[in-house]
């Protein structure tokens, strides 16, 4: 079986994945919204297990170079759970981009290919800004 095929799992974690950030999105724009940014974390966390699985899940955070998101991402979740959503966001915030930080690259690399977007993206000033914070670490 490749690591990249399409299982039904796969495509529930994706979907889960993706109404997480819906959620979150929607409690941000909602006020800080405690109980659907509660949601769309947990959301957010199965769909990424059910994505790349449980243990590649429980291994990306439990690097010893992803501590600090990990611990930021969770005291952001505990935040938010105990209805002080404005603190845990910020956190969270924090965690995530130290988190997956190392997949920036990747996202640059999608964003020029895109048809016309990917023309905005090739510019030079862009290029160098890509390539000026490209993570040096892989990120699973």
């Amino acid at each position: 079986m490749s690591s990249f095929e399409m299982n039904d799992l796969k495509k529930i974690g994706l979907g889960l994945t993706g109404f997480g950030i819906f959620f979150t999105f929607l409690g941000v724009i909602l006020f800080f919204d405690k109980g659907l940014l509660a949601m769309g974390n947990i959301l957010f966390l199965s769909g990424l297990a059910l994505t790349i699985g449980p243990k590649s899940t429980l291994q990306f955070f439990m690097k010893p170079q992803n501590y600090k998101g990990t611990i930021s991402f969770g005291v952001g979740f505990f935040f938010v759970v105990i209805g002080w959503p404005i603190i845990g966001m910020i956190s969270e915030s924090y965690g995530f981009i130290v988190l997956f930080s190392g997949f920036w690259p990747t996202l640059a690399v999608f964003l020029q290919r895109i048809p016309l977007l990917g023309w905005v993206f090739q510019h030079p000033f862009f290029r160098s800004l890509m390539d000026r914070y490209r993570g040096k670490r892989v990120p699973v």
